[in-house]
């Protein structure tokens, strides 16, 4: 079985004799812990090869916005670049004065036409599963657009002006996974993080009505064409989680533990992909193998029956010792004991 096969399996809920791999390497991992890299990806290959969508493009796109370290993107949002972080620092928003909205135009090519070239290409020669990571983050470009606190009182008010803002980018990003859907790939990624570690950050009614329609379509677009939908979020996202799985989201990933996946995959094991996480790290800087593996297995215990429906993924940051990452891994082979599973 090839790892493409292995993972198309796993997101139809059907029995595989292992659970599929994923990895995420931090920035410059590559250069920094080259040996390391290279013994992990030996030992154990990921089976999802993601495809980046490219940097941003567009009329408004400057690599420098008049200072070092800063540039601006096709929305007209800036940033300054911040080196081993995490995300860049938005320090200008183009419609944080509303009386800018009625007159502004979105980029008119939401996507480099030469990813999707190259995606293809890649999908021929790769036997792996091929993931396309899109910039279509619908929820996360409105704050950038017009700033945290303005965006998130509108989207509480339902302001006209918000809701033709939404359906501004819901037409701009239908366009995007249009392109996406008639390619080769596998799947596609869609982010956006409207929760943080704490839930939403919005009012439940406010998510229903404004923007689960926006997934909707997103999902009948590339379904139709017989995409995955893959979900990424970085918050706790456990009070939705029954839309996105109604909406067809196929593998949806958030930060979970034990405590947290436990009711979740009571309910919806076996209708969604479960694209779990697990710290190498945790509890803390720390930890041991022994700790990580023992978090992987109270993971296993909620979600693995050999039956489909749950992806590993680990991230190799700079600082993760290269013995946790093998440790988390490893566990994830190891034949569960029958008395280890629920419900056997």
């Amino acid at each position: 079985m090839t790892p493409r096969e292995l993972v198309i399996r796993t997101l139809n809920q059907q029995p595989t004799d292992r659970v599929p791999r994923d990895r995420w390497d931090a920035p410059g991992l590559r250069t920094a812990r080259q040996d390391d890299l290279a013994e992990i990806e030996l030992r154990f290959p990921r089976d999802i090869e993601l495809v980046g969508a490219g940097a941003s493009s567009g009329r408004r796109a400057r690599a420098k916005s008049g200072r070092a370290g800063q540039y601006t993107d096709a929305w007209g949002c800036t940033w300054r670049l911040r080196q081993h972080a995490a995300a860049d620092e938005l320090i200008h928003s183009p419609l944080a004065d509303p009386a800018k909205i009625d007159g502004y135009q979105p980029p008119s090519d939401p996507v480099d036409r030469s990813r999707v070239t190259r995606a293809n290409r890649l999908c021929d020669a790769s036997t792996r599963f091929v993931l396309a990571c899109t910039r279509v983050r619908p929820f996360d470009r409105l704050l950038w657009l017009r700033g945290r606190q303005a965006a998130l009182a509108a989207l509480a008010e339902g302001t006209k002006q918000v809701r033709d803002l939404l359906r501004m980018l819901r037409d701009v990003y239908c366009r995007e996974l249009e392109l996406w859907a008639a390619s080769e790939v596998d799947g596609v990624l869609i982010c956006d993080d409207w929760a943080n570690e704490d839930g939403l950050l919005v009012d439940t009614k406010v998510w229903r009505g404004l923007l689960r329609p926006l997934y909707r379509d997103f999902c009948k677009i590339l379904h139709k064409r017989d995409k995955f939908v893959f979900f990424h979020s970085t918050g706790k996202i456990s009070q939705v989680f029954g839309h996105l799985v109604q909406l067809g989201m196929d593998a949806i990933h958030s930060p979970l533990l034990a405590p947290d996946v436990e009711p979740l995959a009571k309910r919806y094991r076996g209708k969604v992909t479960f694209w779990v996480e697990i710290d190498p790290q945790h509890p803390g800087p720390r930890s041991t193998p022994a700790e990580v593996r023992e978090a992987v297995l109270q993971l296993r215990r909620a979600l693995d029956y050999g039956s489909g429906g749950v992806i590993a993924l680990g991230r190799f940051g700079a600082d993760v010792p290269l013995g946790n990452l093998a440790a988390l891994f490893e566990q994830w082979l190891v034949p569960l004991p029958m008395h280890a599973v629920q419900g056997n």
